[in-house]
């Protein structure tokens, strides 16, 4: 199986590669430049040159190219020019923020979506299992920003219960208990929004899997030799229905550091998705290409993440 790791991770070169090329001609392509916002009437249009100049804007788009993927070779991801400093400690930043949230999110989204999943399987056609059904139907429904600008209206400014922008509120010591709630308490209702939208693929596989599990031969072999409908769900149809989700794990995982453009614009949550549309409203091409490297990066990972848990879960399967 490493063979077959070390294979897929050299094949990701190249492909990363091909991403470079198409990420920095595109941004290139984007209309305006990120000094384009400091032109007033009163701006002397040679400084806004010069500034360009000094950006090395004016090379050939060949030559920029080749100077950014030295830099990037070296840990040099450029500066941002919005945020006057370097990209890596900016991305780092919110990275970090999204981790956080992400982690706190996904933790919500598996609580609650594994046992509704199953209780949904097991009782089949009854009026529990048609309530989730329905609730997974109107949560896939709902588009993000609609449920998200709902959420922030009723819960945030409504009825003042959460936080409406931030991580954090000023004056707080940081490292201290109420620090770290403060923290949690902001999360909350963007983490609450992520988790209510995004139990809907797994609640509708689980059930499924639970379902068919019911009429496989060891489920019937189990229940002729009087196991306990108990343990037989929690030994043999729980884990086995769990292998579909088993594979989306590597995304999930990977997806932590993604964040979500709408959630994270609309609470005013500072993470990786509001840095990446406030580098695009403000044509911050530094910060823009390496976000869209990182997150092409992420997704091949993903994919690879997957298939070895997979193949760790469930013995039968190997990746070739």
């Amino acid at each position: 199986m490493w063979k077959t790791v070390v294979r897929r991770i050299l094949v990701m070169i190249p492909q990363l590669f091909v991403l470079s090329l198409i990420i920095f001609f595109l941004a290139q392509k984007m209309p305006g430049d990120p000094f384009s916002g400091l032109i007033t009437p009163e701006t002397d249009p040679s400084r806004i040159e010069e500034l360009r100049e000094q950006a090395g804007l004016n090379d050939p788009l060949p030559m920029q190219y080749v100077n950014w993927i030295k830099d990037v070779a070296q840990g040099d991801f450029g500066k941002s020019y919005t945020y006057k400093r370097s990209v890596s400690s900016l991305i780092g930043e919110r990275a970090y923020n999204t981790f956080l949230l992400s982690l706190f999110s996904v933790i919500l989204v598996y609580a609650l979506a594994i046992p509704l999943g199953v209780i949904a399987g097991r009782y089949k056609d009854t009026f529990v299992d048609k309530t989730v059904v329905l609730y997974s139907f109107i949560s896939y429904a709902i588009p993000t920003f609609v449920l998200s600008l709902i959420f922030l209206y009723v819960f945030g400014y409504q009825l003042s219960w959460f936080p409406t922008s931030g991580t954090v509120d000023v004056g707080i010591e940081e490292g201290t208990l109420s620090y770290y709630w403060n923290r949690i308490h902001h999360m909350l209702l963007p983490a609450i929004t992520y988790a209510v939208l995004g139990t809907t693929g797994i609640i509708q596989y689980l059930r499924s899997e639970v379902i068919d599990a019911q009429t496989q031969d060891y489920v019937k072999t189990a229940r002729s030799k009087g196991v306990p409908m108990r343990k037989v769900y929690t030994r043999h149809i729980f884990r086995n229905s769990l292998l579909p989700i088993a594979a989306f794990l590597g995304f999930t995982i990977t997806g932590l550091l993604g964040g979500s453009i709408f959630i994270e614009t609309i609470f005013g949550y500072p993470g990786m998705g509001q840095l990446f549309v406030n580098s695009v409203l403000t044509r911050d091409y530094s910060v823009i290409t390496t976000l869209v490297m990182l997150f092409g990066f992420l997704t091949l990972l993903g994919s690879l993440l997957s298939d070895i848990i997979m193949s760790i879960v469930d013995p039968r399967i190997r990746i070739d």
